[in-house]
């Protein structure tokens, strides 16, 4: 599997442009999504694992104008959670880059909005949904978050420039009850990842 996916890196380096490719790892929270945004982390629920492959085309270019890359991307998510059968995620979603360039370096600020659908409901949106007395779907709406920096711009090796690590928040919710009547059952997910862009 690794020597696959390290094929995979060198073949799409090699021969593609405009696209991205991202692996992630994280932990399901306690939290909801204005806790988060507003600096509360931690309240992790043990053993509730995700691990994501997301890949991405890009459609429009950042420019001096208008500092801002913008991707149509989907992800497969595949989560581990104690006691359950594995669950898996598809997404679909579109993503808008906001780039800070300084002293030759680069951070970007990422939103994404999308749809997410998954093969079996997470324990920490069932949970949710119970202390409120509310629904569950396997469709919700997607919201990816993420704060990032260019590794090789920073350590100054050209094979590596493009290659970001950062932060994601990833967040699945029914809008306040808009998407399948859904109040309270989402779930958040805090992440550590490497995305190249190629």
């Amino acid at each position: 599997m690794k020597l696959f996916l390290l094929l995979l890196f060198v073949a799409l380096n090699a021969v593609a442009s405009n696209y991205s490719l991202r692996a992630s790892v994280g932990q399901a929270t306690d939290y909801d999504f204005g806790e988060i945004l507003t600096g509360s982390i931690g309240k992790f629920q043990k053993n509730s694992t995700v691990y994501t492959l997301d890949a991405g085309y890009l459609t429009r270019q950042s420019s001096k104008e208008i500092p801002i890359d913008l991707y149509i991307k989907s992800s497969l998510s595949y989560f581990e959670q104690p006691s359950r059968d594995a669950i898996y995620e598809m997404t679909i979603y579109l993503k808008a880059y906001y780039n800070i360039d300084f002293f030759d370096n680069r951070v970007r600020i990422g939103f994404g909005e999308g749809a997410s659908y998954t093969s079996g409901i997470l324990q920490v949106e069932k949970e949710d949904a119970e202390a409120y007395g509310d629904n569950n779907s396997h469709f919700l709406n997607y919201i990816d978050m993420s704060l990032d920096f260019d590794f090789g711009r920073l350590v100054r090796y050209k094979p590596l420039k493009n290659t970001y690590l950062g932060f994601l928040i990833k967040h699945r919710s029914g809008i306040f009850g808009l998407i399948n009547n859904v109040k309270h059952g989402g779930s958040n997910h805090l992440c550590l990842y490497i995305e190249k862009n190629f």
